[in-house]
């Protein structure tokens, strides 16, 4: 994340009212939410390919999703882009990087492009402007297809996911600075039965999320947004994910 300041006010829910009810709150350690039969699996045809309807069909998902923003409430506003992007063999895939390991926050772990918003930017211009810093993709605003829920972090953020379509010819290269490795992972690997996995903590009544991408775990906050990136941008469900937790190394 580049280190900026954020001044922009949202509105709505709160973390604490996002707490699991019904069968998510007593999911065994290492559950799947497939293994408790809570939802199906991912209907993923014409998912695997980078194609117009691909397009389509994320953005008319996401037009008629009615999202929910989240209070600052003393927190700083970010925003991330959750960015859809072709790779060598055409399929269609998401951008994930892997945060440098000398920075101060979260070093070393996986994330999606972001940073703080900027006073006067909106959400998009920040995803963007940090879509740009971080790997070296610039595009512009007719890119956005639309925004997932707001997510509180135990770091004292606010994140607004940013979708956004970069198409086959996306060229990707990282600032060392703040980027050890970038990552062009298949929307698919979203679609597997193990995705999401959910564990319970001492720490806290909430579900703790992740999802197994590129040999390891992805946790919350980026578990969430992808989860629900899955479920909305792909499928069509309404599925809230605030609720979920993170791993206690990620609440500093």
């Amino acid at each position: 994340m580049a280190r900026r300041k954020a001044a922009q006010s949202q509105t709505c829910i709160r973390v604490d009212d996002c707490r699991p009810r019904g069968p998510q709150a007593d999911l065994d350690s290492g559950d799947t939410i497939a293994d408790r039969g809570l939802v199906t699996r991912a209907v993923t045809d014409g998912l695997e390919l980078l194609s117009d309807a691909l397009r389509d069909r994320v953005t008319r998902h996401l037009r008629r999703f009615e999202r929910r923003s989240c209070a600052l409430e003393g927190r700083r506003a970010a925003a991330v882009a959750v960015t859809i992007v072709g790779d060598g063999e055409g399929r269609a895939c998401f951008v994930l990087t892997r945060r440098a390991a000398r920075l101060k926050n979260h070093g070393g772990q996986w994330a999606l492009p972001g940073g703080r918003i900027d006073h006067g930017e909106t959400a998009e211009q920040a995803a963007l402007r940090e879509l740009e810093e971080e790997v070296g993709l610039s595009l512009p605003s007719s890119s956005k297809l639309g925004l997932l829920d707001d997510y509180p972090t135990r770091s004292g953020f606010v994140i607004t996911p940013v979708v956004v379509w970069a198409g086959a010819e996306a060229p990707l290269e990282p600032d060392p600075s703040e980027v050890a490795a970038v990552y062009r992972v298949p929307l698919g690997d979203l679609d597997r039965p193990e995705v999401p996995r959910l564990r319970t903590i001492p720490e806290s009544d909430r579900p703790v999320i992740s999802i197994p991408i590129l040999g390891s775990h992805v946790h919350a906050p980026t578990a969430a947004i992808l989860y629900q990136l899955r479920e909305v941008a792909l499928c069509g469900r309404a599925t809230r994910v605030a609720h979920f937790e993170q791993p206690v190394f990620a609440w500093r």
